[in-house]
């Protein structure tokens, strides 16, 4: 039974009570990957004496800050960032049985975001008999810098590692919490799920979960020439080279980032929408995600994947965000490796709202599709589309990137905050969707006693549509599903 004060293998922790829920903030779940450790593989966290005090947020991992400050504005408030950022948060109900366990990996580019946003607030999901763990991970190029090749004991893909890294915690430590390790769920959107495709291909990270929900997101990765090409361009930023290699550990984190940016400035706008994500490396990630889960990477692991109706209109949102036909063609290729980008991106017009579907299509629902029906052949796996939007908002008039989330938490207390009536029907929307996630934590399938959720195959391509009013649709946009996905990639 989860208690206010717990003892972990590393020491005790005294969390708080709140809302009939206990929770725990800034654990420790690491060493701080600084001086000697910055850029390696995380280290098993130290033990202290004592009782911890865990009622405090730890630090986010340094990165930029953003004019829109998040998606709902629940950036606000945050710690300040520090490359001691390997923290992590539990929210626990209080029962007397071990509860299956949520663990939330957060979105944002791999450059934005922490486990901390109140977005993510765990509160409302540990009401329905689950414990719900937040994380941070290294973010920008001090978790996503290809460094491997560069010298002995450097780490590419540190802040998968850092996942790993927490997922293993929760191994060690969630019963002292209440929860079950046997019966863990990860779930994460846009970054936090394409980080989600690459745990599921990789090897050291088998056996730390059992369940996996994609939000917006699914294979994303960089080759090993492409990702080596930008580790030697930041490093050239910075002054280091072969000769002068421990700079890399006595540089500030400023000079790191301020040399992050610069790259931005010059290579930021040529094709590739992110210089830092994961990288197929050949030894932590051996096989890109998508070939993987092909192989049959996953055939464990059952699966919930989806995405937003109008994701690209979160990106492309007035005539300023615009690129030339011939950019966008680069963009999708580099985005998605299809080698008929410029063919179909040619099917949009240049516009704010043909731009906006041409990312939604090609980078987002393609790319949910082609996973949900490769792991379809192995394992269990459910769809959906979240369709809900307000008609007149300035920004949620739109299905955007990012608007399921409260939805998700229950957390619509962000809406009210953005001067939003929450309705009935709003509130209905978010107690199913939550009691799906919740459903498919605790028992492997979303369906519930108001949602019949059939699992999907590539023959009926059963798919959910989240809205005011939720249906399953057979093979939405089949017309299109069949001109952007090859037989081959079904």
């Amino acid at each position: 039974m989860a208690n206010i004060r717990v003892s972990t293998k590393n020491g005790e922790l005294h969390g708080m009570e709140a809302d009939g829920i206990f929770s725990w903030k800034g654990i420790p779940y690491a060493q701080p990957p600084v001086g000697p450790l910055r850029f390696r593989a995380p280290q098993p966290p130290q033990s202290w004496e004592g009782i911890r005090d865990a009622s405090q947020f730890g630090p986010v991992c340094p990165q930029p800050q953003r004019s829109a400050e998040g998606i709902f504005g629940s950036r606000t408030g945050q710690p300040a960032p520090s490359e001691d950022c390997l923290y992590l948060n539990v929210w626990a109900p209080k029962v007397g049985v071990p509860c299956p366990v949520m663990v939330w990996i957060h979105g944002g580019a791999f450059v934005t975001g922490s486990g901390s946003m109140s977005l993510y607030d765990g509160t409302k999901l540990a009401k329905n008999g689950v414990v719900v763990v937040t994380i941070n991970y290294r973010l920008g190029p001090f978790g996503f810098l290809h460094l491997s090749p560069v010298g002995e004991g450097l780490a590419s893909n540190a802040g998968l590692l850092d996942q790993i890294a927490a997922l293993q915690w929760v191994q060690d430590n969630i019963r002292a919490f209440g929860g079950d390790p046997g019966n863990v769920t990860i779930f994460g959107e846009s970054a936090g799920a394409m980080s989600i495709a690459a745990l599921l291909a990789m090897p050291a990270a088998k056996g730390l979960f059992h369940k996996a929900v994609l939000q917006s997101g699914a294979s994303q990765t960089l080759s090993p020439v492409h990702a080596s090409g930008i580790a030697a361009a930041l490093l050239h930023e910075l002054g280091v080279d072969a000769s002068n290699r421990e700079r890399l550990f006595e540089l500030s984190t400023e000079a790191i980032a301020a040399a992050s940016y610069k790259l931005y400035e010059k290579f930021g706008s040529t094709g590739v929408a992110m210089l830092f994500q994961p990288v197929v490396d050949g030894s932590t990630l051996p096989e890109e995600p998508q070939k993987a889960i092909e192989h049959g990477a996953a055939k464990d692991v059952a699966v919930m994947i989806g995405t937003n109706r109008d994701e690209g209109a979160y990106f492309v949102r007035g005539p300023e965000h615009l690129i030339s036909a011939e950019a966008a063609a680069k963009a999708i290729q580099a985005m998605t490796g299809l080698p008929n980008a410029a063919e179909l991106s040619g099917r949009y017009p240049v516009s704010v709202e043909g731009q906006a579907q041409l990312m939604t299509d090609l980078y987002f629902w393609r790319s949910a599709v082609r996973y949900a029906s490769a792991q379809s052949g192995h394992s269990s796996v459910w769809m959906y589309r979240f369709d809900w939007c307000l008609p007149g908002h300035p920004f949620l008039d739109k299905s955007v990137h990012g608007a399921e989330i409260a939805f998700v938490f229950n957390n619509m207390q962000i809406l009210k905050d953005l001067n939003i009536t929450v309705t009935g029907e709003m509130e209905r929307l978010s107690r199913l969707m939550q009691e799906a996630w919740v459903s498919f934590a605790c028992q492997g399938n979303p369906s519930t006693p108001e949602l019949d959720w059939p699992e999907y195959d590539p023959d009926e391509r059963a798919t959910v549509i989240f809205n005011s009013d939720t249906a399953v649709v057979r093979d939405p946009d089949a017309e299109k599903r069949s001109l952007f996905i090859s037989v081959v990639n079904n």
